[in-house]
Formats: C-alpha cells, structure tokens, sequence
C-alpha cells in the first residue's frame, strides 16, 4: 500500500496497492495528461533523483521549490511570522534535509493552499509539522487524499493571526484563494501583499499579472470573473504581490499593476 503521486500534477493520492488508471485532476480542462500518458510515483522514488532547493523570496518569506523540476514546478514560501509560520502552497517532495531547514526556521503552524493544483503532498507536510492545512470548500472534491488536519473554510475571507487573511476570489478554481500579509517588508511605507499562486499569476514581464481558466489551455476568464477579483481584493491594501514560481513577484505598486493588467485584459477579450 503507498500514497502515489502524480508526476503530472504533483498531487498525492489516498493509500492503495495500486495507482488509479486516471488523476481526475489532470483530466480536468484546466490541466492536462502527459502525452505519453498516466504516470505515477511514490515520495520515496521521488526523494531519489530530486531535491528542495531554499532561497529567500523576502525577509520572512522562504521559498521551497523542488530540483530538477517536478510536476507543474510551482514552489511553496514558508511565511514566518510571530503568531506561527504559515506554509503557503505545497509541492510533492518533502525530504530529511527540507524538514530540518523548516524546523530551524520554527517549523510549520498551518497549511494554506491557493488551489487544487498545489495541493501536491500537503497531507505528508502536515503529518510531519503537526499542521492544520486550510482549503476552501468550494475546492473540496480535488482533495485526493483525506485527513482531518483539513479545514474546509466558506465564505470570502478567512482571518488567521498576525493580521494574515485568507481571500476567496474564484476565477481559476471557484475555491480559488490568495493570502493577504499585511506585515511584508518593504521599507517603511510597504501596505502589505498578496501571496497569490497562479489565482492572479505574475507573467513574463513582471509590470503585469494576468488571469485564466486554464493556463495550459488557453481557456480565459470571463467579464464577471475578473471583476469579482478586482472587488474582492479591493479592501486590501499591497504594494507586492508573490506568484508560484521562482522570482514570479511585483516588487512596487502591485495594486496598480493589478489594476492595468484587467483593463488590457478585458480590452484584448473586448470587453471594455
């Protein structure tokens, strides 16, 4: 019996003798199967021929991201903050070398987790920190392996400690959830951030962020959609945002690049 891990999503399963024929993560539109089809692994083959590599996103905010890549690539940031640290985002490797690096940094409080995507190995993570992992309900039926450390949260915002609040803005996922901090360092007049995932994803040129479906697709998001965010993250203020991938982050006025970047996008949909 082992927990399998999907080497397209990165997501871990329930405990079985075999893996499933299908992950019906990757068979929704919004991902994919890998052309040469299923494949499956186990943490242990993955911890291998793999590694976590650490670097710091900010002062307090620690990026874990897995080498050579793995499943979609995102990395997790280990937010540390007074009241506990929270992990935002997950990914599928959690190794002896990663554990000691989070303990040293005072380990893992709780889980949150933008969207289905990321939700990798978070129960093997929260197993090992003794954390609470945070989804919204909305997301529940992704959730391929079960554990009562999971708290399904409703509603548009879920407030945690330290003044750290969990928004529900949709979009890519209906459960789809950004964290605003209030406390991220940037000089004495920074308004805070907003760890993001791909919910509002950083592109290329990072003066922007953009929105969709599905990346991998090319499904956009609609009209409704995108003004749903831009009113659910209005009451909060930030100068930065941080995406799901390596550097992925608006380092100055992200509130304002937010804004350009659903006027283009609405333009380019002619929607304006």
């Amino acid at each position: 019996m082992e927990n399998f891990i999907c080497v397209q999503c990165g997501t871990q399963f329930d405990e079985s003798a075999q893996p499933l024929p299908i992950c019906p993560i990757c068979e929704d539109e919004r991902q994919f199967v890998r052309h040469d089809g299923q494949q499956w692994t186990t943490l242990e083959r993955l911890a291998a021929d793999h590694h976590n590599r650490f670097e710091e996103e900010a002062p307090h905010l620690l990026g874990i991201g897995t080498e050579p890549e793995f499943a979609i690539g995102q990395r997790a940031l280990l937010l540390q903050s007074p009241g506990g640290n929270l992990l935002w985002d997950c990914i599928s490797l959690l190794d002896q070398k990663t554990i000691a690096e989070v303990k040293a940094r005072g380990g893992i409080h709780a889980i949150a987790i933008s969207h289905p995507h990321f939700y990798s190995s978070m129960v093997e993570w929260a197993d090992h920190f003794d954390a609470q992992i945070f989804l919204h309900a909305k997301d529940r039926q992704w959730v391929m392996r079960e554990s009562p450390r999971i708290h399904f949260w409703e509603g548009t915002t879920l407030s945690l400690w330290d003044g750290l609040t969990l928004i529900n803005c949709g979009g890519h996922f209906e459960g789809g959830t950004v964290l605003h901090w209030p406390a991220a360092s940037g000089g004495c007049r920074s308004k805070g951030a907003l760890l993001t995932g791909d919910i509002i994803t950083v592109v290329q040129d990072r003066r922007y962020v953009s929105f969709m479906r599905s990346y991998p697709n090319y499904i956009p998001l609609g009209t409704a959609a995108i003004r749903r965010i831009l009113e659910i993250i209005e009451p909060f203020p930030f100068d930065q945002i941080y995406g799901a991938w390596w550097k992925a982050n608006v380092l100055s006025d992200a509130n304002a690049a937010v804004a350009r970047s659903a006027d283009r996008y609405l333009r380019a949909i002619g929607q304006m």
